[in-house]
């Protein structure tokens, strides 16, 4: 019974905090404006079945791929497994699925013990990839600090939890097979006879006294259901936040071509106006100079809830920046940073919200405030603190950094927009661009020719 009321209560302890942190992580998401995702649902929900779901896109690198392809299914099959201990800790049972499922009960375990195996495999793998081989993505300048730790602990955590499993497991296989057990009425079922656990927990635990097997089962029942919660609460500073959110991005991801680009209809329309596509009076109309519309992005609030998903659904993995032929060049830009970037940006944005730092309101809308919100944060701040012009300045727009990502992740996107905002609206950019602007203003062309772009066109003509 006091086994039982500790569970209820670190239960209830555990989804109280990580309800909050959620919620706030939430907040933080849309923090970036709305905007409305459209495009055929049937296509979507293909697109989540097969790379959220089946990992489609990690096949590209073949043997992390099926490294990772073993903790990601013992991960997902270990949840039934886990359903049980959350019975068993309510209810003060033992097993209690399996004389329900007989046989099939012995079959389900087992292929999860098989699956933690190769899980357990795949974890030294990784470990090894990251400190002993040092992958060279793994060893970026963005990559050191916490994002380092972050990548090393969730495997030491991984490790923990096929401890507490095969600890349970052995120790209760030892305990049938002496035909004792802790829990009344559950003895003189037979052995479980486990696919792992019947050779693992003999060779471990053989010998051992009935209280001792007794303190194992419950310590690897305890660590198990332990690392499981704390896991829950650690996701939301951790990049394997992608496990939850991997889905909802694909899912809202971009249906049409990587290399289409979303316009500006105000801009666009002048252009046309300019190169006499459209008649004047169609375009744009001129408007108060000090009330233009705001182009590009040069903070969070500027950018659209789906790219604040796509910078918390960033696993970190490096695989965009590993292809950017920018970076590959020796460039400074790394899409991965700009993810994390962009993801730290509203990360401090969102612990001013949380103190509530009047301090941080706006000067022109200070009045009668008694809330700090994203309309009237002003910290004086923005991604431009994060992101250097360099970074921007460096890419291609080739799309390969969207092409390689395994969970649908658009860094392009971002950067294209605080260009947007540099050269629109803070009428900077790169020197060597300005004689393409002019030229482009004066004659609609990229070059410096001096006849208009369409002067052969009107030749041919007459």
């Amino acid at each position: 019974m006091i086994a039982q009321i500790i569970f209820i209560l670190l239960t209830l302890a555990t989804f109280g905090v990580a309800f909050r942190k959620y919620s706030q992580l939430r907040r933080n998401i849309l923090l970036g404006k709305d905007v409305k995702i459209e495009g055929d649902r049937g296509e979507r929900i293909k697109n989540t079945v097969l790379i959220a779901f089946g990992q489609k896109k990690m096949f590209k690198r073949i043997i992390p791929a099926v490294m990772h392809l073993f903790i990601y299914v013992a991960f997902l099959f270990t949840q039934i497994e886990l359903i049980e201990i959350f019975v068993d800790g309510l209810f003060g049972s033992h097993r209690f699925f399996r004389p329900y499922l007989g046989s099939v009960y012995t079959v389900l375990i087992s292929f999860i013990e098989l699956l933690s195996l190769g899980a357990f495999v795949a974890t030294v793998v990784f470990l090894i990839r990251r400190n002993l081989l040092k992958v060279p993505r793994f060893h970026m300048d963005e990559m050191t600090g916490w994002p380092k730790l972050d990548g090393n602990l969730i495997l030491y955590a991984e490790i923990l939890l096929l401890i507490g499993i095969f600890s349970m497991n052995g120790a209760d296989e030892v305990l049938y097979n002496a035909g004792a057990t802790h829990t009344a009425g559950v003895s003189g079922q037979g052995s479980f006879n486990f696919a792992i656990s019947q050779w693992l927990g003999p060779a471990m635990f053989g010998g051992m006294s009935v209280g001792a097997l007794e303190v194992i089962e419950r310590a690897g029942w305890w660590m198990h259901i332990i690392v499981v919660f704390a896991f829950l609460n650690y996701l939301p500073y951790s990049k394997h936040l992608h496990i939850l959110l991997a889905f909802p991005n694909v899912y809202f991801s971009k249906l049409t071509s990587r290399g289409e680009m979303e316009n500006m209809p105000d801009i666009m329309n002048e252009v046309k106006s300019m190169m006499g596509l459209i008649p004047e009076s169609e375009a744009a109309p001129v408007g108060d100079p000090n009330d233009m519309p705001k182009f590009g992005a040069s903070d969070v609030f500027d950018l659209t809830w789906k790219n604040m998903l796509d910078a918390y659904t960033c696993t970190e993995c490096g695989r965009c920046t590993s292809v950017c032929p920018a970076s590959e060049t020796g460039k400074k830009l790394s899409p991965r940073k700009i993810m994390m970037d962009v993801r730290d940006r509203a990360e401090e944005i969102g612990k001013h919200l949380d103190t509530n730092n009047l301090e941080l309101i706006a000067a022109d809308k200070k009045e009668g405030a008694t809330t700090l919100t994203k309309d009237n944060f002003d910290d004086g701040k923005s991604l431009f603190d994060y992101i250097t012009k360099e970074e921007i300045h460096a890419c291609t727009t080739c799309n390969a950094c969207v092409e390689a990502c395994p969970v649908m992740i658009n860094p392009l996107d971002i950067i294209l927009q605080l260009r947007r905002h540099e050269i629109l609206d803070l009428a900077a950019g790169p020197s060597d661009w300005t004689p393409m602007f002019t030229s482009i203003e004066n004659s609609g062309s990229v070059w410096q020719i001096p006849d208009a772009r369409d002067k052969w066109a009107t030749e041919m003509n007459e």
